[in-house]
């Protein structure tokens, strides 16, 4: 029988030599092998090594407070870093702004494909993900900083069409997270939120001659685990580690919850919150006017959010089986650390399928943030200034999707918005204009969507906004709205305005009432 070897943190940390490429398992705060990443810091500190590793993952995996990847924030530990989203791990974001190290933000999807494709020795990627974004080569090819100059996204033309190609590399060592391992190191995912990319990125490791190292929670005898369980076999793991349970938590400062990996289902709410009237609540009751039934929809955070929200108000919330980037589909995506996590799952997939899902167009709708949006449509989520937020599987989602709701406030900074009387009253406006003459960086572009004949809608809470071939269409004003002075003198750009007898429409006016709108009819 094969028996894997159970090593300390300490000894897995010296398994990575100078100059390896590197990867490790997480989304946001959950399924971290902090252990293990811990270890690697320490050893950097007192003795310098490893050094000028190519760090690689392709979600986020950090919450903004030295945990998950920031314990590599360390000049000189890092050479070359890649991921799909930067936005909770802002010590590493610094070191790229500083150009202490290379670093490069591609699409979240594309890395997960990457994995699978690295595992079975194919020359790359091949996608349309991220064309005319800044992903593409013509556009800077997801270069963060001025030291980082080599592409490692290509444009390629195959049947007379264009598409991006990301080359395929070795991986020296994978450090990554399941529940238990058996004594032949075979490992389950229990109490994981998500299987996430884990069995790629073992097999993508093993394959490459690297090392896989498991922090686990608990070895059990070999033989006592449910096959149908095991997401890492026996033969891809090298190593196991056996974590402390405060090195192990489910989600990051987050105690263990068996509603979000499937052991338990949590009780359904008898009630729906009922939300205030404010200014996402009315995006949100916009956007939910847009629901079918029996939908398969993607949720960004924030005023997205609100959909799901007001969907449940009004008993319509089964009308949509929401998904979530890192696997879960169905149920209630969580927030905060916990984002990418789902309680009552129906389902809980490995990340990449659900990237082939949403890159061959499965969602039929998808309601997302609306950061910066240009004349053109063009949407960036991704930078502002020194700031990364990075694109994460947006592109992937906003460029598949037949239906694409971009959703947030007309400006940003200190705007407050109330309804009386049925109309919406701009009690203080924002400080930074959102609808600009050239967005900073594209992270949506609009050629694209009319090329791929996608309907695209931009609502905020004083006006709705159509993508059409000649660029942004002013549709619909909020009752007690000015068109003058609290939309085009806010704006960088005219729109075209659409008036139908020489009127803009109005925004329905059930939006606007305290009352529930009835749209479960």
């Amino acid at each position: 029988m094969r028996q894997v070897k159970i090593i300390t943190a300490d000894e897995a940390a010296k398994l990575i030599k100078n100059g390896d490429t590197f990867t490790t398992s997480g989304f946001v705060a959950s399924c971290i092998p902090e252990a293990l990443n811990k270890a690697v810091e320490k050893r950097f500190l007192e003795t310098g090594e490893p050094n000028n590793i190519t760090y690689v993952y392709a979600g986020s995996q950090g919450n903004r407070d030295g945990r998950g990847a920031e314990h590599y924030a360390h000049k000189g530990l890092i050479k070359r870093f890649i991921a799909g989203h930067w936005a909770t791990i802002p010590a590493i974001g610094k070191m790229a702004m500083n150009n202490e190290m290379e670093a490069y933000n591609v699409s979240q999807g594309s890395l997960c494909h990457l994995f699978r494709d690295i595992a079975a020795h194919k020359p790359g990627t091949f996608t349309k993900v991220g064309l005319g974004t800044f992903i593409d080569p013509r556009n800077g090819g997801g270069k963060i900083n001025d030291i980082t100059t080599e592409d490692i996204v290509e444009l390629v033309t195959i049947k007379g069409q264009e598409y991006l190609f990301y080359p395929s590399f070795p991986i020296n060592v994978a450090f990554i997270r399941g529940t238990y391992a058996d004594e032949s190191g075979n490992i389950t995912f229990e109490k994981e939120v998500a299987p996430l990319e884990a069995t790629s990125v073992a097999q993508a490791t093993k394959n490459s001659g690297g090392i896989v190292v498991v922090q686990v929670e608990k070895v059990v005898k070999a033989g006592t685990l449910d096959p149908r369980l095991v997401k890492v076999p026996g033969i891809y793991v090298d190593y196991v580690v056996v974590a402390d349970p405060e090195d192990h938590e489910q989600s990051l400062g987050c105690g263990y919850d068996p509603s979000l990996s499937g052991e338990k289902r949590a009780a359904e709410s008898v009630a729906a919150e009922i939300l205030p009237l404010d200014a996402k609540k009315i995006i949100g009751r916009r956007g939910a006017l847009e629901l079918e039934k029996d939908v398969a929809v993607n949720l960004g955070v924030g005023a997205p959010e609100y959909v799901a929200s007001v969907a449940c108000e009004e008993g319509i919330g089964d009308y949509m089986t929401l998904t979530v980037e890192g696997g879960p589909v169905g149920g209630i995506p969580q927030g905060g650390p916990r984002f990418g996590a789902s309680m009552n799952a129906d389902a809980l997939l490995d990340q990449a399928y659900q990237f082939d899902f949403y890159d061959g167009g499965g969602l039929d709708l998808a309601y997302l943030g609306l950061a910066e949006c240009d004349e053109k449509g063009n949407i960036n989520v991704s930078r502002f200034g020194p700031k990364i937020a990075g694109c994460g599987g947006f592109i992937n989602i906003t460029q598949n999707t037949p239906k694409v709701f971009f959703c947030g406030t007309f400006t940003a900074g200190g705007l407050k918005v109330k309804v009386e009387d049925g109309k919406v009253v701009i009690a203080q406006e924002g400080k930074q204009k959102k609808f600009i003459k050239q967005v900073g960086q594209v992270t949506f572009n609009g050629d694209i969507a009319n090329q791929n004949g996608q309907e695209i809608m931009y609502i905020t809470e004083r006006c709705v906004f159509l993508l059409k071939e000649d660029g942004l269409h002013l549709s619909e004003i909020a009752p007690g709205i000015d068109l003058q002075t609290q939309i085009l003198d806010m704006m960088e750009f005219e729109p075209k305005i659409d008036r139908v007898n020489g009127e803009i429409k109005l925004m329905d006016a059930r939006i606007f009432s305290d009352e529930l709108m009835g749209l479960k009819g």
